[in-house]
């Protein structure tokens, strides 16, 4: 009989304690696998990057002025050469059509940036990096309006270089040094050239800067079929040849990729309006042209609330 009551308790003790331990374990259940709020959502971050040409790179204004038109946001310029030029007077806070009428006032005899010479690498390229700071007021890369990065090539250490931050004219000026007209331009402990040395079109610095979106604009001219004659016409097809190599690569990686036709259109072309006009005209047919496009992959962003 004492056995069966040291049971009975026994058994009583054990359904308290399996009890016990089912409603301390349906508590930790609530606690642990409470349904979590959802993550904010990330907005997207859209990068305009403007790529090299000389002269041809006033076409960047055309395709500014239908982005602008068609209110597509804007919240990173990268640029290389002429792109880092116009993208910094846009960068600091000015319409497209202004960078347009500033972009008349670059007078080929005055400025001695692109002022046709005799020899190699003679002009210092100071008057280009005042007139671009006088445009800017003097802001710096990290104080412009929407943030910008310039892309210079190295001389000395062969590396692709990314200012993202200090004397706008100065980082504008070694980005667009190009080799055949620019003396090397020094800042701090290196001497920089034209950053389409390396990086005709810098997709990959929006991506590190942290885009989530690019929009890529191209006005190189495609490779022709002309096999060149001589030892400096058949250089300069090698040199072409591997820049656009290079240059696809990078498209590879842009969401949106706009490419004017600059046939008519030469990196020499700075003397004179008319051919300034017919690169800004054929940026906007250019962009007009993807604006479909484009709109469709911010009516998406949109109904995903990233814009």
């Amino acid at each position: 009989m004492t056995y069966n009551i040291f049971k009975s308790r026994l058994g009583t003790k054990l359904n308290i304690t399996i009890i016990t331990l089912l409603i301390t374990f349906t508590l930790c259940s609530c606690t642990f696998f409470r349904p979590q709020p959802p993550a904010p959502i990330k907005p997207a971050k859209i990068a305009v990057v403007l790529g090299g040409g000389g002269a041809k790179g006033f076409a960047h204004i055309g395709v500014l002025k239908v982005l602008e038109g068609n209110n597509i946001p804007v919240h990173m310029i990268v640029g290389t050469s002429m792109g880092s030029l116009i993208g910094s007077l846009y960068a600091s806070g000015k319409s497209a059509a202004e960078v347009q009428n500033i972009s008349m006032e670059f007078e080929v005899p005055n400025w001695d940036g692109f002022k046709a010479y005799t020899g190699f690498g003679t002009l210092s390229g100071e008057k280009v990096e005042k007139f671009i700071n006088e445009k800017v007021k003097n802001t710096p890369i990290q104080k412009l309006k929407i943030p910008f990065y310039a892309v210079a090539t190295a001389i000395d250490t062969g590396e692709e270089v990314t200012f993202a931050r200090g004397d706008t004219g100065k980082a504008v000026l070694a980005s667009c040094a190009m080799p055949e007209y620019f003396k090397p331009v020094e800042i701090g402990l290196h001497s920089y050239v034209d950053g389409y040395v390396l990086n005709l079109v810098p997709v990959n610095i929006a991506r590190r800067y942290g885009a989530d979106v690019i929009i890529a604009v191209d006005v190189s001219n495609e490779i022709n079929a002309d096999v060149p004659e001589g030892k400096d016409a058949i250089n300069k097809k090698i040199e072409d040849i591997m820049i656009a190599k290079h240059t696809a690569n990078q498209l590879i990686n842009a969401d949106i990729i706009i490419h004017p036709n600059m046939s008519n259109v030469k990196s020499s072309d700075f003397g004179g309006k008319r051919k300034r006009t017919e690169a800004i005209l054929e940026g906007e047919k250019a962009a007009k042209m993807m604006m479909p496009k484009i709109q469709n992959l911010m009516d998406r962003l949109k109904k995903e609330g990233r814009i």
